[in-house]
Parts: structure tokens; sequence; C-alpha cells
């Protein structure tokens, strides 16, 4: 048995007084806003702008090197939605956050905000008046444009770019008859190698939301259907190198990190006036781990969750009690009669709060994406938190497998989240304790039964498809909903107000090559916990 070091045994002694404590979670949520993920949370659905759906981390697969970030934000957007369609928010910031030395606070930040060309005045309420063959046409009567600025190590932000072209929303085919093109051009590449994207996009999640109807029916027969098949969701993307966000600039050392997006309003906010962010700000939007929100925290404290940062989860005990005693394994229990596994659950507290090692003293007896694996950080700063965690060390998968570590492949989720990763049905299997035995839930074992996204994704950044052009009750085939493309050419948008273009302090300015770290210590140590006999009943399965 692996001795716990002083960090993991600070950490299960913290979380067992904060259990027994039974303090409330009471004034954590904002006074005037609301929270986040598919509509998840109780104030939601009047603020979809804002409303963070899903979260994705993983090494380009086409670019050595370099880690993409995807966040995606208004959920359920019908093709149809006209006259306004969906602009992102022009007083709201947009955040990727990344912690590379395990403290649960950002050491990295990315950070967008939005304006408004808006030409309409009062002589048309059309978003167009013509077809629309460029991001410059005069046809396109609305448009939005970005800046993205960015923080490294609590210094004052820089502006990386202003001015930059948003992907408007996809009308239909008589007005946009090629959105490929329009995607292209939204598409910029910036210096110091970064890669950006802002615009609409397919919702790349992929499940049968019908599992709130009594966990699928209460007999799996409401499986089978991709809820978000034909919607569109607000995406940003963003490539960068490895050294820009690993701790000390050093992936080979310290390849860990820790990534969750925000969103976030201004404290006292004039329902209907359009302006920029001004004064101060409320965190209205979280989102790391996938599902998080939606299945493990309960309804009174999805608000609240979503409105404190990370480094605040464990000290607040109702957030620590969810995740060491989870809801939903008892109410498979009830609608399925399978046995719930026994709490505390310390291998979920390994999988959404310390990432998966040896060094916590949990059940799971394998280093994989935890930032106390890094060689430079400093365990005793260490601080549990719940964050989608990515190893950028683990080489880019020849074949990706969907069911990612549970398969073999252990550069899905949970170690960061690929477009393809299918974590509807790896989550339902990790609840279920099988991390800890190795062994598939039989009566599980089907999943939803929707294995892949509607749409193809593309093989180059920004990755995500196209968005679909077509009503989603339309009787007719969903033409022109293409795949993703990987943009157009990237040049860099030129920045009115010249911005500071100077690469962060760990970028050299040409990025770095590929980080090959060996996962075979890993592999052995996951080979007979994670999911083992899943995998080899699906291994005779064709890849997705």
């Amino acid at each position: 048995m692996t001795t716990p070091t002083r960090a993991g045994r600070r950490w299960r002694a913290t979380a067992a007084a904060l259990v027994a404590a039974g303090v409330a979670f009471a004034g954590l949520g904002p006074g005037t806003s609301s929270a986040s993920s598919h509509r998840e949370a109780p104030l939601v659905a009047a603020d979809p702008a804002v409303d963070n759906t899903d979260l994705y981390a993983f090494v380009s697969p086409e670019r050595a090197g370099y880690v993409t970030f995807i966040a995606n934000w208004q959920p359920f957007s019908e093709p149809d939605g006209g006259p306004n369609f969906y602009p992102f928010a022009t007083d709201a910031v947009y955040t990727i956050n990344v912690d590379n030395d395990g403290d649960a606070k950002a050491d990295a930040v990315f950070r967008w905000t939005f304006q408004n060309i808006d030409r309409r005045g009062g002589d048309t309420f059309l978003y167009a008046n013509g077809p629309v063959t460029s991001l410059d046409d005069e046809n396109l009567l609305f448009r939005q444009t970005y800046t993205l600025e960015s923080s490294f190590h609590g210094e004052p932000f820089k502006t990386r770019v202003t001015g930059a072209p948003v992907a408007p929303s996809r009308v239909g085919k008589a007005t946009m008859p090629d959105y490929g093109k329009l995607r292209a051009e939204a598409d910029k590449r910036l210096p110091g190698g970064w890669n950006v994207y802002a615009g609409q996009a397919d919702d790349p999640f992929f499940l049968d939301l019908r599992v709130f109807d009594l966990l699928y029916g209460g007999d799996l027969s409401g499986v089978g259907r991709d809820t978000l098949a034909g919607y569109n969701v607000n995406s940003i993307a963003l490539q960068v190198p490895f050294s820009d966000v690993a701790l000390k600039g050093d992936a080979k050392r310290n390849p860990v990190i820790g990534i969750w997006s925000t969103t976030e309003r201004a404290k006292t906010r004039v329902t209907g006036q359009v302006g920029p962010v001004t004064g101060e700000k409320v965190q209205v939007s979280r989102l790391g781990n996938p599902l998080v929100n939606e299945v493990v925290v309960p309804a009174s404290l999805k608000d609240a969750f979503n409105s404190i940062s990370p480094d605040k989860d464990a000290g607040i005990p109702a957030v620590v009690a969810r995740v060491t005693d989870p809801e939903l394994p008892k109410l498979i229990e009830s609608v399925y009669k399978v046995p719930a596994p026994a709490a505390p659950r310390n291998d979920l507290v390994e999988i959404f709060l310390t990432g998966i090692t040896t060094k916590a003293g949990g059940p799971i007896k394998a280093d994989l994406n935890s930032q106390l694996d890094n060689a430079d950080v400093v365990a005793a700063n260490f601080r549990p938190a719940e964050m989608l965690r990515l190893n950028l060390g683990v080489p880019v998968a020849a074949q990706p497998n969907r069911l990612g570590v549970l398969a073999g492949d252990l550069q899905g989720f949970p170690n960061g989240r690929r477009l393809t990763d299918d974590v509807v049905d790896i989550a339902v299997q990790a609840v279920e304790g099988a991390a800890q035995t190795g062994k598939l839930v039989e009566a599980l074992a089907a999943g939803d039964k929707v294995d892949a996204n509607d749409n193809a994704f593309g093989g180059e950044f920004p990755y995500l498809a196209l968005p679909n052009g077509v009503s989603v009750n339309s009787p007719v085939s969903k033409g022109g909903s293409a795949a993703g493309t990987s943009g157009g050419s990237p040049s860099a948008t030129a920045a009115a107000a010249q911005p500071d273009t100077t690469p962060s302090a760990f970028e050299s300015g040409t990025g770095m090559t590929a980080v090959a770290v060996s996962t075979s210590a890993i592999a052995a140590g996951l080979g007979t916990l994670l999911f083992v006999g899943w995998w080899r009943r699906r291994r005779g399965q064709p890849q997705p």
C-alpha cells in the first residue's frame, strides 16, 4: 500500500472535518445574477448568453507542443431563432483559467469581451439584407468583434488582439451560402503562435437528456436519441503553446494543468442596457468537469456553486459532501436496484477534486493528472478543487476511443476532455465505482446509446463542426450543417489600438517541440483499476 503524503493526509482530514461540521452553504450566491451549464441552474434560463455549457481541453492533435481549450455558451440555439439570433453578451466577461501549481487559483487567465456593430437602426429588422459572402460584407447588418486579453501570475492584463471578428449566427443557406468561408475568416493566428476563434458552432456535446425522466424512463427505454442534435452554441476556442500554461514554462517537468471557464457580469446590471462591463463584477457561471453542476450539485446549491472560485471548494462542506456521498448512485439503486458503492467516495475525490495521483492517498493507485505530480509543485500549497485536469505529456492517441481512460486511451476523459469523449457513459460507470473495482456495471453497460456527435468534427483548429443551418424540427435533412473545418488562412488580425502582442514570459515565439512523457507507469497503474471489464467487453467493437 502506498504511504499517504502529508498533502493526502491533510486533505482527508480536512474533508472529514468539513462534512462533520455541517456548515451551511449560505450567503455564497451572487445578489443579482445567475449560473450555467445547459440550463442546469435555476436562474440560468433567463440569461443564456452567459450560460457556459461545456469545457474541453486536449493536446492539439495536429500541432505538436500546443494545447487547445474550447468553451461553449448559449445552449439550445435553434438555427431559426431570428431576428436577433444569438450574440455574445457585450456586458459580460468570458474567461478560460489555468492552474498549474495546484493552489486552485488561476496562473493564466485568458479574457474575452465583445462589442456590437449594429447597422440596422430604424430601417430594418433583418440580421442581413442580402447574401453574406465575407465577414465585412455590407449585407451583414449585425456583427460582433472581440478583445482578447491575457494575464499570467496575477500580472496586469495585456491586450493580445482587439477588433477581431466573430463568426455570426448562421441564418440560413440563402443568407450565408458558404458559412465555411465565414468560419475561416474568423480563425485568427496571433503573435506567439496563438490560434483563436469566436463564433457559432454545432453543439459538440452528445447525450440523451431523458436521464432526467427517472433515469431514462425507469427501464432504460428512453435512450438512443441525441437531445442536442441540430442545436448550436457560441464557442470560444484558443490554442496556445504548452510553455504558456505549464508551471515554470516546462511541460516536461510539470505537465499537469487544471482548467475551468467562467463568465462574469457587472454586479449592478440594468436590464436591456447594452454596453461594456464597468464597475465591480460578479461570477455568474463556472464550469470544469462535465455534469458536475448538473447531476452532482443539488438544486439549492447550483447558483451558489457557480458563483465561487475553485480555491473555495474544499472549504465548503456541502460541496465536499456531494462528492464523497453523491446522489446519483442512490437514484440508480432506487430505480435499477444496482447497489450504490459505500461512502465516503474517495475515488470520486480523486476524479473531481485532486486529480488521479498516488500522492494524495486516494484509492486509485496511479499517477495521471494531478498537479501534485508536477516536479516543481509545492505540495504544501495544494488545494483540492473541482476543475478539468489535463496531463500535457500524454501522447496523442493514434486511434482515440470515445470511452477515454476507461478504454485504455489515457488521453481521454477524465484526463482532459476531447470533443469525441463520451462523458455520459464514462461518468455513469465512474459514480458506480468502476474506478476502484475495475468491473463494469452490467445493467448500465450500454449507457445512453448516443456514442458520437451528429456532425463530424474537423481535424484541425478549431475542430468544431459548422453550426446547423436548418431548423431542428425540419422534416428535411440538415443540409449545410457540414463537419467542422480548420478555418481559413491563419493571419493575425490587425489591432486598431496597437495592442501589446508580446508573447507571455514563458513563450519563446516559436512554440516548443512535442513533449513525450512515458506513460507506461500510468498505463500499468490504471490497467486493472480503470474500467478494464468494460474495455474487454467493448474492444471488439469498431472505433467510433
